[in-house]
């Protein structure tokens, strides 16, 4: 039996181009992003791949993503289920402001702690460590079970709430999912074992 999951950060947001901390704000995608979302879509055609069942976040970025992607597909009826638990981790104060200018008001080494330590939440925010403790009891109960019963899922979401999940895929340390990028619009797509174990992982970014 097949157990194909497939992990897809959302295309550039308009936030993502103004180089803001975005969380939980619901900017749309560019029209960069767009073409990112089709063009994940194409690669996973290419691949032959066509899915029985999709998550997503709260978050119109990864929906629509999802959405484009699915159009690509053929397959803009699929069953899609939707969930905060997927949302991108929460910025805070942080939330809105140009990287750049809170730089200038944290100080350099402040801001790379708030964005580069596992475990270090910005004000009125969450660590990744936060973000993972919502995000893996979701996949775990929500996601793998399905993926391990035969359905093709494909998962639509944040930079950091898919660095939860490659984390637990991949059994990378704190350190080394903090230094794992993942690009926007770039399917990563994995075949598990029986057990939820990864027998091998594609990565589809240009």
């Amino acid at each position: 039996m097949e157990h194909l999951l497939v992990l897809v950060r959302h295309g550039q947001s308009d936030w993502n181009l103004k180089n803001l901390f975005t969380g939980w704000k619901d900017p749309d995608l560019t029209e960069k992003g767009v073409d990112e979302a089709r063009g994940a879509g194409r690669k996973l055609k290419d691949l032959k791949l066509d899915f029985d069942l999709a998550f997503t976040s709260e978050l119109s970025r990864a929906q629509r993503t999802l959405s484009l992607i699915l159009e690509e597909l053929g397959q803009t009826g699929l069953e899609t289920i939707r969930d905060q638990a997927l949302n991108e981790r929460d910025y805070g104060d942080l939330t809105g402001m140009n990287k750049d200018e809170a730089r200038e008001k944290f100080g350099e080494e402040q801001v790379h702690v708030w964005r580069r330590s596992f475990d270090v939440p910005p004000p009125g925010g969450e660590s990744l460590k936060m973000t993972a403790e919502r995000v893996l009891p979701y996949y775990r109960r929500e996601i793998l079970p399905q993926v391990l019963a035969g359905k093709r899922v494909i998962v639509a979401a944040h930079g950091n709430s898919l660095r939860a999940l490659v984390m637990e895929l991949e059994g990378l340390s704190p350190d080394e999912i903090l230094k794992r990028e993942l690009a926007t619009g770039a399917p990563l797509v994995y075949r598990l074992t029986d057990e939820g174990k990864v027998a091998s992982v594609q990565d589809l970014a240009d």
